[in-house]
Parts: structure tokens; sequence; C-alpha cells
């Protein structure tokens, strides 16, 4: 899983007139929640977040939050829960983070990623994904970003299960075992 820093204030002001000001300043209002601890209103330089989303577009990441309220800093671990964004002008209007510990576990989506040129396609069969993701319960920064399956012995009409990928020995898997994964199938099967 990445692990990734970024910069913010605390802030002290809320609503519509603050959060329009913070962005014309080119920051981006967000807020901090987590189970253990109140909410923390923070700004975010927009440029510098919205280099880091680009960088953890669609991955499960950890990002240490480094928070200055003009006294001292502190740092939190957290995810990104949701993203607002204006639908016209496509910018950053709120962002919602949820702290979370490196110890506990967690359940998340973690991507399948197929690798390799399975036989039966080049037997004239047809290669059918039918799961491009699982659900994965593990220690934050123990989760994958991805769990690669090599399809390169796939023969027509084989079907991968999901109890037959190899998945992390420090992770757990939370989708059911018999799911089907990827086949390949003859032409007319697909009809």
């Amino acid at each position: 899983m990445l692990h990734e820093q970024l910069q913010a204030t605390v802030g002290r002001d809320c609503g519509k007139g603050p959060n329009r000001s913070l962005r014309k300043k080119g920051f981006t209002p967000a807020i901090l929640y987590g189970p253990k601890t109140p909410p923390v209103r923070l700004a975010l330089e927009t440029k510098m977040f919205t280099k880091l989303l680009f960088k953890i577009h669609q991955k499960n990441a950890v990002i240490t939050l480094n928070m200055n309220d003009g006294a001292e800093t502190t740092s939190r671990h957290v995810m990104v829960k949701e993203l607002q964004t204006d639908p016209i002008q496509d910018t950053l209007l709120h962002a919602d983070f949820y702290e979370i510990s490196l110890d506990d576990k967690v359940t998340l989506p973690v991507p399948l990623r197929y690798v390799g040129k399975a036989k039966g396609v080049d037997h004239g069969g047809d290669l059918l994904v039918a799961l491009h993701e699982v659900m994965i319960k593990g220690r934050p920064l123990d989760i994958p970003d991805a769990i690669e399956i090599d399809v390169s012995d796939l023969d027509m009409n084989d079907s991968l299960l999901l109890k037959d990928v190899k998945i992390p020995e420090q992770v757990e898997l939370k989708s059911a075992d018999t799911l089907t994964c990827i086949s390949v199938v003859s032409p007319r099967a697909e009809i």
C-alpha cells in the first residue's frame, strides 16, 4: 500500500463564506474525523493536494497528515474518505479524511490485475473476466495495491476460482473463495 505525506493547516472558521474564501486563496477545505477524536477542520494547499490525488488515484493509500495549528504540528494517519468536486468547473470543493490506526485491521477493496496470455485464447477462446476486485482484511500497510494473477496456464473451458489465487500471508481474504475470477470459453459457449 502507498504511504504518503500531506501538510495541512488547522482551521477555525466553518461555513460557506470561509470555505469560499479559502478556495480563492488556493486552499481546499477539509475535515478529519475518526472513531476516537472529535472532527478537526483543515485547509490544504490545493496544488499539492491535487498532485497527491493523482499519485494515489484508484489505489488504497495511507496518508500521514501533518497538521499545523500555529503553535505545534501533530501527525495523524488517515485515508481519503470522500472528495467533493464542482461538476462544472471540475475543481476540488472539499475533502473528508478518516483517521486510522496502523496497528488495527481494516477491510478494503483490492483490484485484481491479470497478466499473461491464456493458452485457450491462442486456440480461439475468449477470455471472460468475472471479478475485478476482492475484499482484503489486514493492517493498512500490509494490504497490497493489487493482486497479480497469471492466466498463462488457462486453456479452453478453464476457469480460475478465487481460492486458487495466492493471497499474501499477512492479510486475509474476505470475499467468498468460490467466486470465479476469470474463464476461457469457446465462442459458441459465449453466445
